[in-house]
């Protein structure tokens, strides 16, 4: 297993990046200004995007692992991945997320507590209604880890 930071042409890996995040404008709101790392293990299973957002705050934008091999740790070792590259950088690894059985439970698995949460967030920034293991999701759900290894 590799995680290489990817420079340039982010873009080709859209279907990876919209698995987390399905409308590609809000994906463009964040891919250039972030940084992007993949996880190769024979072959690319995963990517994640971070944004520093000020503060000592780094946020996770987009974390994706590809279906087939979701469940085997790709996803938890990018997390671990982000602690140790930036620990000493910053002092709190923020995500926001819909509130979805699937996403907040991998999230506190990882060490992630609930923080805050954006009322409509969902309903308000997306041109249709975004669903999750059956669920529509409204509300931005905020979590954060503090930066220690």
């Amino acid at each position: 297993m590799d995680i290489k930071k990817v420079e340039t042409g982010k873009k080709q890996y859209l279907d990876l990046l919209l698995l987390a995040d399905e409308q590609e404008d809000m994906i463009d709101r964040y891919l250039e200004r972030g940084t992007m790392y993949v996880l190769e293990d024979d072959g690319v299973k995963a990517e994640c995007v971070v944004t520093d957002e000020g503060n000592g705050v780094l946020e996770l934008k987009n974390i994706a692992v590809k279906p087939d091999f979701q469940g085997n740790g790709y996803g938890k070792a990018l997390v671990d991945f982000l602690i140790k590259t930036y620990a000493g950088l910053y002092t709190v690894l923020q995500v926001g997320t819909g509130d979805s059985p699937s996403t907040i439970p991998f999230y506190e698995s990882c060490g992630f507590r609930r923080h805050h949460r954006v009322k409509d967030f969902f309903t308000d920034h997306y041109d249709h209604p975004i669903y999750d293991s059956g669920v529509q999701l409204v509300d931005m759900v905020y979590l954060q880890r503090k930066m220690e290894i």
